[in-house]
């Protein structure tokens, strides 16, 4: 079990300030992990997302409100709790009602890696965590894809009902909605040796529990937490090596959604698990 080296981050977008806000009032909250960066916006009617350099793939979740996306020459009209990978190079979203959209992409977003509230605790060399290396390009090359989630059904026998996606870069499980609180007998408390974990609460609140394992220097040794998230929006960035697990609490519906970057492959090794692997393609060496 390794070492964590950093501290787990802890962002309630209920309650804190926003990192950035548009002149047409959006705001956004941005936070990152070692290899990835998730930008949460609450948007204007009207609101216009747009990247005009990006070097890789990114992820745009429209939790809310309806979306136009528009890549090169093509462009898609998205429903509301639709995912769209949008290609590298220039993009738009544009939000002619507002809404809610989640956007994440690669560290190569050096803007918003440098806005983000947790910028600070990855000033460092993060070798803990094993950099992106690009899956194969997506089968007919890239391009605007959307997943209206409405459309697929969640192969997951447990009752946690996970939705999985990837890109070239990026992984992202959009857990069914939950109507049930989850029986705190059955939790299942885990790390990971060399990828971070980030759960953005989009629903509800949360009790995250976090525990630091112990190396030789009793000096570096850190107190277990068990962190209350009392509404979302919400996001916590799991550290290599912190064993880790989670409880949605309170009343009415909850919903949380777990990021990766890159794709994780034991999800993808599992046959039919990732909802949309036909689009795109496992390293051959990693099949093997």
């Amino acid at each position: 079990m390794p070492v964590a080296k950093r501290k787990a981050t802890h962002a309630r977008h209920y309650q804190d300030q926003p990192q950035a806000i548009d002149a047409d009032g959006s705001k956004h909250w941005i936070t990152r992990a070692a290899n990835f960066v998730a930008d949460v916006t609450e948007a204007k009617a009207g609101a216009r997302l747009a990247r005009t350099q990006q070097a890789d793939e990114y992820m745009a979740f429209v939790v809310s409100g309806r979306a136009i996306v528009e890549a090169g020459s093509q462009r898609q009209d998205i429903e509301p709790e639709t995912l769209v990978i949008v290609p590298p190079g220039a993009s738009t979203i544009t939000m002619p009602d507002g809404g809610e959209v989640v956007r994440v992409f690669s560290n190569k977003a050096a803007d918003l890696t440098a806005a983000a509230a947790n910028a600070a605790i990855y000033a460092d060399a993060i070798a803990e965590v094993t950099p992106i290396a690009p899956w194969p390009d997506p089968v007919g090359g890239f391009g605007i894809r959307s997943y209206r989630l409405a459309d697929f059904q969640s192969p997951d026998p447990s009752p946690l009902k996970m939705r999985v996606f990837r890109s070239t870069n990026l992984m992202i499980n959009i857990f069914e909605p939950w109507a049930n609180r989850r029986d705190p007998s059955k939790l299942s408390p885990h790390w990971h040796d060399d990828f971070e974990q980030m759960s953005l609460g989009l629903r509800g609140a949360f009790r995250h529990h976090l525990r630091y394992p112990w190396g030789p220097d009793m000096n570096k040794w850190e107190d277990d937490e068990h962190v209350t998230y009392e509404a979302s929006p919400s996001i916590l960035v799991i550290p290599v090596g912190v064993i880790h697990t989670t409880q949605d609490i309170g009343e009415g519906v909850t919903w949380l959604v777990d990021i990766f970057g890159p794709p994780r492959v034991d999800f993808s090794s599992k046959p039919g698990f990732v909802l949309n692997e036909a689009d795109y393609p496992m390293p051959k060496l990693v099949q093997a």
